[in-house]
């Protein structure tokens, strides 16, 4: 129970269907004092309060668990690495495939609990022989199911998701209003829980460091300066400090940041559209497809907002490690896609699995200077 109010009325749904349930709180940070701003963070204080009188008219028993430790390790220093390395990483994700559905369940199975509850918009439904599938919530402009695809059939075994079939918010808020929940009307939270003042830039800098290094266009020409590589991500237009403006006079972007050499790489929007993506590190939420090796189509889809896009995927040897990895190819280029971020794979309302990109191949190769 975060303190929201998807996880309030989950909570009481699941009561309802005839489960004995315990509402538990995390516990992410050891400095829990700063009280939410707005929608910015979670896990406050305050949202612990918020969770508790929430169990308290459902009537259920309420804890809250220390997983500060096991969340600095495998969330805050996993986002700090990832961007010391160059690669844009979604905290999200790492949250809900090393604490929530991992930590969490595994004290929870040792408990002698059957299932993890919790208010994501997301569906399990059951194959013709018995095979538990994340699927799509009802609500597609609500659904969650991508920060889901980490889970694998295991974790999807133990998991339960009372909302996933509520066609919309309001009809939660609303259900959460009549049953007296003090959080009908408590605003989402967004942005990184662990940076709730939303300047992650500068969260950043002061644990990577700042250095001062080159911006190269896609020749190798220098044609700027900045004061650290790690707060640049893929994308990204604004903060950049050229002193050579582009031939055409167009705006450029972030196209490569290399934190080796501590250079940011730059050129024109069209040059983020990618044509392949890859990682070595892939699951597969649920039954794996039968001849992964095999290519086969789908759709895939890279943030939690952003719409699926047609591709056709396959598991392949990487040409120089060797390695597997989950290959994909969309029909259609994405915009702006970076290392670190994940890419989600589905068949039809299907979560299949996931991988967090290693490589990307542009589908606009590289001007001859």
């Amino acid at each position: 129970m975060s303190g929201g109010v998807d996880s309030a009325v989950a909570a009481a749904r699941a009561v309802e269907a005839g489960h004995d349930v315990v509402g538990v709180h995390l516990a992410l940070s050891r400095m829990p004092g700063t009280l939410r701003t707005g929608s910015r963070g979670c896990c406050t204080i305050e949202d612990s309060m918020d969770a508790q009188r929430a169990a308290n008219i459902i009537g259920i028993p309420y804890y809250v668990w220390d997983f500060s430790e096991r969340f600095k390790l495998d969330v805050v220093d996993d986002f700090i690495a990832e961007y010391a390395a160059g690669r844009t990483p979604n905290p999200c994700m790492r949250c809900n495939e090393k604490i929530k559905f991992a930590a969490l369940l595994e004290k929870a199975i040792d408990l002698g609990f059957d299932a993890v509850c919790t208010g994501h918009y997301a569906t399990i439904v059951t194959d013709d022989v018995g095979n538990r599938e994340l699927h799509r919530a009802s609500a597609w402009a609500k659904d969650q199911s991508y920060v889901l695809g980490v889970l694998t059939a295991e974790q999807i075994a133990h998991s339960m998701f009372p909302l996933g079939a509520t066609p919309s918010k309001a009809e939660v808020r609303a259900e959460a209003a009549a049953r007296g929940f003090s959080v009908a009307n408590k605003p989402d939270s967004h942005d990184i829980c662990f940076i709730p003042d939303g300047d992650t830039r500068g969260w950043l800098a002061e644990r990577v460091g700042a250095e001062k290094g080159e911006i190269l266009d896609r020749n190798g020409s220098v044609v700027g300066s900045h004061e650290g590589a790690a707060a640049f991500t893929v994308g990204q237009r604004r903060g950049l400090n050229l002193g050579v403006p582009d031939p055409d006079g167009r705006p450029r972007f972030v196209l490569e940041v290399r934190p080796k050499t501590n250079e940011v790489v730059v050129g024109p929007k069209e040059a983020l559209a990618i044509a392949e993506i890859a990682g070595s590190r892939f699951t597969w939420a649920g039954a794996a497809p039968e001849h992964p090796e095999v290519a086969f189509d789908c759709d895939v889809q890279i943030r939690a907002h952003a719409d699926p896009v047609p591709a056709v995927a396959v598991v392949q040897a990487h040409a120089e490690t060797g390695e597997p990895e989950l290959m994909v190819r969309p029909g259609t280029p994405l915009d702006g896609v970076a290392p670190g971020q994940t890419a989600v794979v589905y068949v039809g309302t299907r979560v299949l699995g996931q991988c967090t990109i290693d490589r990307t191949v542009s589908a606009v190769p590289t001007p001859v200077s």
